[in-house]
């Protein structure tokens, strides 16, 4: 049985054994994120959760009128997770694709930013098509889009898996890799840090809507209705009263929800 199907199994055993509570009885919201994606989302030293993620996932449940409890969870097992109760939902810059939707639902996007491709600064790398980068050694997290992306864009580079983002900017950083892809804004804000001088963004590259999807979403159970339909109440409420130009403003210069 692939993933997808053991995953949609899961869900249904679920819903089945126990049941959800319904949204409108929902006092608290467990979120589940990653804590490994900054400036999205991010454990600081002392074990806070910081980031655009975080701070959204707050400005929501002051609309819901609940209580927000965050939950960290590595990427790879966030679906699972999710689908066997550990929370609610999924706050993790986690695209919506069709692949996910055969498993969970999405709420509708909360923002949407295109990928890119990062080398070292004396990389002898001037474009981003395939026959450009054939040959090179490329590192993505994996279970992402932008793994997936590299895998059918650049099918002649040795493409290498990381668990977290900051496995393949070490090795980017030490020349073990010649080039990463990621969001353009993940890069280009660790670009800016002392670890980031290393290295340079190549460029963007366009995106694919098969694999991209439609932007970030909320991820949440299959069937739990309610909860979403709050949820897009909460996105567009936050985007009409400021809140979300204020959290934007926080930690980008562009506006990152998208056109």
């Amino acid at each position: 049985m692939g993933i997808i199907k053991r995953w949609a199994a899961a869900a249904a055993i679920v819903a089945l054994a126990a049941g959800v509570a319904g949204a409108a009885e929902m006092k608290k919201v467990k979120i589940g994120t990653e804590g490994a994606y900054p400036p999205f989302n991010n454990l600081t030293a002392d074990g806070k959760l910081v980031g655009f993620d975080i701070e959204i996932a707050e400005a929501l449940c002051v609309e819901m009128k609940v209580e927000c409890e965050f939950v960290t969870q590595d990427w790879d097992g966030i679906i699972p997770a999710l689908i066997a109760g550990k929370f609610d939902a999924i706050i993790a810059s986690m695209s919506i694709t069709d692949e996910r939707k055969k498993v969970v639902d999405f709420s509708e996007k909360y923002y949407s930013t295109p990928p890119a491709i990062a080398v070292p600064k004396d990389s002898k790398l001037t474009g981003v098509t395939a026959s450009d980068l054939a040959g090179i050694r490329m590192g993505a997290q994996s279970s992402t889009t932008h793994s997936n992306y590299a895998e059918a864009k650049y099918p002649d580079a040795d493409l290498q898996l990381y668990p977290t983002p900051d496995e393949y900017k070490l090795d980017l950083a030490s020349g073990r890799i010649d080039a990463a892809i990621d969001d353009v804004i993940v890069l280009d804000e660790w670009l800016k840090t002392d670890d980031g001088a290393c290295c340079r963004l190549l460029g963007a590259v366009t995106p694919d809507p098969v694999i991209n999807g439609e932007g970030a979403g909320i991820a949440i159970r299959k069937g739990e209705d309610e909860l979403r339909t709050m949820l897009n109440d909460a996105i567009k409420a936050i985007r009409a009263n400021g809140k979300y130009q204020e959290i934007n403003d926080k930690y980008f210069s562009v506006d990152v929800y998208g056109s």
